[in-house]
């Protein structure tokens, strides 16, 4: 059955949210047995190692370009209504949200997608700071903390002819895939050089590829249905604010893409885990490392919400279509990582180079 066949049949929002959880169960399963990880990567990174981590984050985020503006180029779909760069954009806020972002992926041990990843394998740290993550996201976008997002975000706005990048190079989708294809091929070179297994990176590959494939899904439907459908692709802060908003208080949920992506991606992460036999409870250490992972949350909450999409949402999802204020959060995460890596979890090592 056709994309235009099951608008037909259930309505375009209920197609965009069933699309939302099969692209999350995609995603979910591959996430999990590929490892991806932006915190890992930007560790790697930091420390001067040429990894796994890097390669297989630097395979999903080419994976994603590449795939996502083919389809612009082959005119299988536009993105000019997506949220990215439709709307006005902050500079500041995906400045001081992507730092804020950066640092508390490196003291949760996690970002937001990686989190949910790791909640389904049982793990009852990622839980814990998914749901403080969750708070603090909601609460950045319509509670307490909404005033200070939005006072910041204020102080350097953005018009949306001034967000493309290809477009103010005078560039079009072609040479987006050639960034692309420079960025994968210096991944699949690092991947050789470290022997990752093919399925593993393969798996990459797979992870990527449900960027471009959410973009395809809900611009086709928003062409079909009566409903107006957002044209978006992958994000977590957003969706896991509304899907804790879900669980509390509103049992007929709105159906779109994200009510489905946050599940879908759960169910997905755990039949990976089940079926590879790596479901196992793990907890906290003590009560310092709590700490250290609810802070963590915490920045990445409010740092998402002030930035407009976490380490997929801004980094992959809106990287792939090379908006100005989701490369730069996405440079930004790299320097908080990196910072906060080398401050918290190095300072053994600055103490000993003093």
């Amino acid at each position: 059955m056709g994309i235009e066949e099951l608008v037909d049949t259930f309505g375009g929002p209920q197609t965009t949210a069933l699309g939302g959880i099969l692209i999350g169960i995609i995603f979910g399963y591959f996430a999990q047995r590929s490892r991806f990880c932006l915190r890992a990567a930007a560790i790697e990174f930091s420390r001067g190692a040429l990894g796994e981590k890097l390669a297989i984050w630097f395979i999903v985020f080419s994976t994603a370009v590449i795939g996502t503006q083919s389809l612009i180029l082959l005119d299988e779909m536009t993105v000019d209504e997506a949220r990215q760069l439709a709307l006005p954009g902050s500079l500041s806020g995906a400045l001081v949200g992507g730092l804020l972002f950066g640092s508390g992926m490196i003291l949760s041990r996690g970002c937001s997608s990686r989190m949910l990843v790791l909640s389904a394998n049982g793990n009852l740290r990622s839980l814990l700071t998914g749901l403080v993550f969750a708070v603090v996201a909601q609460s950045s976008l319509r509670g307490l903390l909404s005033p200070v997002r939005s006072e910041v975000a204020s102080w350097w706005l953005l018009q949306p002819s001034e967000l493309s990048i290809l477009h103010k190079l005078g560039a079009g989708p072609g040479f987006g895939i050639l960034i692309g294809c420079i960025t994968l091929c210096g991944a699949l070179w690092i991947a050789r050089k470290r022997t990752i297994a093919h399925k593993v990176w393969l798996g990459a590959v797979v992870v990527g590829a449900t960027v471009p494939l959410a973009w395809y899904l809900t611009f086709s439907v928003a062409g079909l249905s009566f409903d107006p459908i957002q044209v978006e692709a992958l994000s977590f802060s957003g969706p896991s604010a509304d899907t804790l908003m879900l669980v509390m208080n509103q049992p007929k949920p709105e159906m779109d893409f994200d009510v489905g992506l946050i599940p879908g991606v759960f169910f997905g992460s755990f039949i990976a885990a089940y079926l590879a036999k790596e479901l196992k409870l793990e907890g906290f250490e003590g009560g310092h490392s709590m700490k250290r992972y609810i802070v963590g949350a915490a920045f990445m909450g409010f740092g998402g919400m002030l930035a407009g999409g976490c380490a997929v949402g801004a980094g992959v999802t809106g990287g792939s279509i090379f908006t100005v204020t989701a490369w730069t959060t996405l440079f930004m995460m790299w320097i908080g990582a990196g910072l906060t890596d080398l401050v918290v979890d190095r300072k053994q090592w600055i103490l000993q180079s003093l």
